[in-house]
């Protein structure tokens, strides 16, 4: 949540690479993004990586490669960040956005098989937070209705379910290297990979207007090109992701044993996977009180998020829903609250956070009554 910290940190390896590149007279797709390009395909055990624009549109270029378009519905969540639904929409595909699991926050699995349709075409699996969904019983079902498995991986950089990291879960993994990101670029920018040659193939064309090496089209395209500048600056960072991620589990650790106490919802970690904490998150029926104190005690805390996508005036009226099984949705959205988690932070910060909500509530003498 403070990449200005990180990037200070690295300041001097950052500016040597972007002086390389600016010298280098490569700005656009030259031989930096294909060594990052390289490079990420082995951090997440896949043989093809496609450089692309933005997380959103890594998700819109991945359900155009598998042929989902206009007529088709793709299942995701509604708890989630609007470029989930945006990436979907894009596509010219219908969301269909079902309910979560209350202890992951991630989609539940009975919710959709529940709305399969012969319309289905994909689903969309978002790993929130740095946790992983539950992969084994989506791929179950995705597999029992020949239904193409997303990843949307922009939260979960480097996690693993069952020892496979994600985005080599299902067909094609999807990733945003937003700055705030566990792995992050000082712009946007974002990945799409997978096994399938065919599919990587498709992408590479549909980023820059269905062009192939010999720059002849046999399908439309877009421009969604990953800059030199971010990737030389990913490459620099990459070999720090799985230190970085390790950090925050020792700051998610540290906010578990101080607040265990606390009449608060900790975060869960599934125990056949492991979170890597893009964001802590708990759940209070007093988030907004416990907000105003923090702040005012100079502690920044964030909300992910304060409106499910359904309800976004712009979106609502292309999503199919339905809101009476979105129970679990609708309850968290007054209750969820981000308290600060990057790398950076010293255990002193920390424990300054926790000491505050250890004095908010013995202060309140106030105990939650609210069912899981």
């Amino acid at each position: 949540m403070s990449p200005v910290v990180q990037n200070r940190t690295h300041k001097l390896e950052i500016l040597s690479v972007i002086s390389e590149v600016i010298e280098s007279g490569d700005y656009i797709l030259g031989p930096t993004v294909a060594a990052f390009e390289r490079e990420f395909a082995e951090f997440c055990n896949m043989p093809f990586a496609i450089g692309v624009n933005s997380g959103t549109d890594a998700l819109t270029l991945a359900l155009i490669a598998l042929g989902v378009g206009v007529g088709d519905e793709v299942i995701t969540v509604s708890h989630t960040a609007l470029a989930t639904v945006a990436g979907i929409v894009a596509s010219g595909a219908t969301p269909v956005c079902i309910d979560i699991d209350l202890d992951s926050y991630t989609m539940s699995p009975l919710c959709l098989k529940a709305v399969i349709s012969p319309k289905t075409k994909a689903i969309v699996v978002v790993h929130l937070y740095g946790q992983t969904a539950d992969m084994d019983a989506i791929l179950e079902i995705a597999r029992e209705n020949n239904i193409y498995v997303v990843e949307d991986c922009a939260q979960a950089t480097g996690a693993r379910y069952k020892g496979s990291k994600v985005g080599s879960l299902g067909i094609i993994g999807c990733f945003s290297f937003y700055p705030t990101k566990n792995l992050g670029a000082i712009g946007d920018g974002g990945m799409v990979v997978t096994r399938d040659e065919k599919i990587a193939e498709r992408v590479h064309r549909i980023r820059q207007y269905g062009w192939s090496n010999d720059r002849k089209t046999e399908y439309i395209g877009l421009n969604s090109r990953l800059d030199e500048m971010q990737a030389a600056i990913l490459i620099k960072k990459l070999p720090k992701l799985d230190e970085w991620n390790a950090r925050r589990l020792e700051i998610a650790n540290i906010y578990r044993l101080a607040l265990i106490s606390c009449p608060i919802f900790l975060p869960i970690e599934r125990p056949e996977a492991n979170h890597v904490y893009h964001l802590f998150v708990i759940r209070t029926n007093k988030r907004n009180s416990l907000r105003k104190f923090l702040l005012e005690n100079g502690v920044m805390t964030g909300i992910h998020y304060p409106q499910p996508v359904h309800y976004h005036g712009g979106y609502s009226r292309l999503i199919k829903v339905q809101e009476t099984q979105l129970v679990n949705t609708e309850k968290i959205v007054d209750e969820i609250l981000s308290l600060p988690m990057y790398p950076e932070l010293t255990n002193e910060n920390v424990n300054y956070i926790t000491s505050l909500i250890q004095n908010f509530f013995s202060e309140s003498q106030e105990s939650l009554d609210f069912a899981k």
